[in-house]
């Protein structure tokens, strides 16, 4: 199995219509495929009015397509929200995703789709096996897609659906998508009450609902079609309590990414660091690049790291503060020119993404040199500040400094070890040169091992990664000072004579990490709990949590890849919304594994 997905073949009839080949059905009619997409889908489904009232609502599809049923829906949620602060989460499937020039035509059928087509167009994603998730922030609309096989992909998925749209070719020409064992996954996906709604009438399809507990009725159909089914998972859906007020500890760029994406959410965020300003760490640095970490093997690890990459790539496009780059990476040895060739064998990115250099590096096309504090003060812009003094936490009562709050998320690099004895957290000292009034030059980077950075008349280069000092305190030093030159001389920029001169800054900050290097994200361990339920061989999906208690850390030297991709998994659990990842990248950042590895080590 390749690690980029496989682009369908299309054939367009004379009249504009797509033909999938591969399975001779067509994604929709020209004549009345959105008319059939409301009839079916909407209609079916109850929409608009099963939303009526609610501030969290999930539909979720088996088939993206052409995403003309997202288009469809979104133009009905921007009609019919149900009140300013309203969510809607989109959760589909899809194992073929389209060219993005193979969607813009087929919208062309669909004039009227233009003002949402076009914004989806502009953030189409690629073949890249993962979860791609793009929120519409204005409208209060979100897609998370789930890229590959469904067989694989929506075990793996987390939520809770509203409403299913049910569109996956034929049943006859695409038995994968409509196979007997996905109809269990869809009513264990489902919240109760929760309404299906499909074209086909097909027996299999009838009796695998009802199977599932789905309570099935035929309905008139639309167009030829004379007939469609509707279903409805018994029960009453119950709306998640409302968030409205969340403390943040820690003002670098994983508590502002948190914060930026609770305010589009319509919650208040709270932000606390003893620090008096904002990104005194790490995040404080004047440039940092943000380029993909890449290994050969398909692991739950290697797709977590991609996934966060263009997460991260997606939040940061067009922000102010953020240039897109591209990053020369050399081999530091030829171990790694072996392993560069793998990689480019059987590539985990596309063309538009990654392509091979001479002398056996790689090109990484479409990667961000940022400047981290512009960042930061831009995404706490709106935010409750409380800097520059000392921070009593209370986790059980969830207050701070006395304050009560709905939830608290753990953000603060080192001092989240202080609040949950229980996490492991290593402080490591990274420090970097910078150098101002250089020749101007566009925006351009450098890697192997070290990196350096031109943007404008600025250059910066390191970083270091040795332990950090007593009480994880960092210093500028010499000896990394000549460190970093010396990598840098091996990198060989155009501009390294300037570097020569000395009259570069240094600055060193400490990074919170982990002993396995992933980072702590989601919901805090109760670690006494997990402790009283350990019996030496119970594996168990949950284990206990301090309520409403989130943690954000752990990040090392990729906070800006991370923090992104964890505030999307901390502000869906808050909203009861859909997690835009998979369940072994969950597990794989989950805090608690830390706590089950020393119990199944016997400490």
């Amino acid at each position: 199995m390749t690690r980029l997905l496989t682009h369908p073949e299309i054939e367009w009839r004379e009249d504009g219509t797509p033909v999938a080949k591969a399975f001779g059905d067509v994604y929709f009619s020209v004549e009345d495929g959105l008319s059939e997409t409301r009839t079916v889908f909407l209609k079916g489904c109850g929409l608009p009015e099963a939303w009526a009232g609610r501030r969290q609502f999930t539909v979720a599809e088996t088939g993206f397509g052409t995403g003309l049923n997202f288009l469809a829906l979104w133009q009905m949620w921007r009609s019919h929200r149900p009140g300013p602060a309203a969510r809607l989460s989109f959760v589909s499937f899809e194992a073929f995703p389209l060219r993005a020039e193979d969607a813009a035509r087929a919208f062309e059928a669909w004039p009227e789709l233009r003002p949402f087509s076009d914004q989806l167009l502009a953030r189409w994603p690629g073949p890249v096996r993962g979860v791609r998730h793009i929120a519409f922030d204005e409208d209060g609309i979100e897609l998370i897609l789930h890229l590959g096989d469904i067989a694989e992909t929506l075990p793996a998925s987390r939520f809770a659906a509203d409403a299913w749209f049910l569109d996956g070719f034929s049943p006859a020409k695409n038995t994968g998508m409509w196979a007997g064992d996905i109809f269990p996954l869809i009513a264990a996906r489902s919240a109760p009450g929760a309404r299906a709604a499909t074209f086909t009438v097909a027996g299999d399809v009838r009796r695998g609902l009802a199977a599932a507990g789905f309570d099935v009725r035929k309905a008139e159909g639309h167009g030829r079609k004379r007939q469609r089914l509707e279903a409805v998972l018994p029960g009453e859906g119950q709306q998640a309590g409302a968030t409205s007020r969340v403390a943040i500890l820690g003002a670098g760029i994983a508590g502002a990414t948190i914060a930026a994406r609770l305010a589009r959410a319509g919650i208040e965020a709270v932000v606390f660091d003893p620090a008096p300003g904002v990104a005194s760490g790490a995040s404080g640095n004047p440039l940092a690049l943000m380029m993909p970490r890449l290994d050969v093997g398909e692991t739950a690890e290697a797709k977590l790291l991609i996934d966060a990459y263009l997460a991260a790539r997606e939040f940061y496009a067009g922000m102010p503060g953020a240039e897109m780059t591209d990053v020369r990476q050399a081999p530091r040895n030829e171990a790694e020119v072996k392993r560069f060739a793998k990689l480019l064998a059987d590539p985990p990115l596309p063309l538009e993404d990654l392509e091979a250099i001479s002398g056996g590096g790689l090109l990484h096309k479409r990667a961000l040199i940022l400047r981290p504090r512009q960042i930061v003060e831009g995404l706490l812009q709106g935010a409750n500040l409380r800097l520059g003094s000392g921070v009593t936490v209370d986790l059980a009562q969830r207050r701070v400094n006395g304050e009560a709050f709905d939830a608290i998320v753990l953000s603060g690099g080192m001092a989240i070890r202080n609040l949950l004895p229980g996490v492991e957290l290593t402080g490591r000292q990274g420090q970097v040169e910078h150098l101002t009034g250089a020749v101007t030059a566009p925006p351009s980077a450098m890697a192997s091992g070290t990196y350096a950075i031109a943007l404008g008349e600025e250059r910066l280069w390191g970083a270091t990664f040795e332990p950090a000092g007593p009480e994880d305190s960092s210093e500028v030093s010499d000896a990394a000072r000549a460190e970093n030159l010396k990598g840098l001389e091996m990198l060989n920029p155009w501009w390294v004579h300037e570097a020569r001169r000395g009259e570069a800054v240094s600055r060193a900050s400490v990074r919170a990490t982990t002993p396995d290097r992933l980072p702590l994200i989601g919901q805090a361990p109760d670690a006494g709990a997990i402790e009283n339920l350990w019996d030496g061989k119970s594996e168990r999906d949950v284990w206990p949590a301090l309520p409403n208690v989130y943690v954000a850390g752990g990040y090392g030297s990729r906070g800006f890849t991370w923090a992104p991709w964890a505030a999307g998994a901390i502000l869906a659990e808050l909203l009861g919304a859909p997690l835009p990842a998979d369940l072994p990248s969950l597990r794989a950042v989950d805090p608690a594994r830390q706590i089950l590895r020393r119990l199944r080590k016997g400490r």
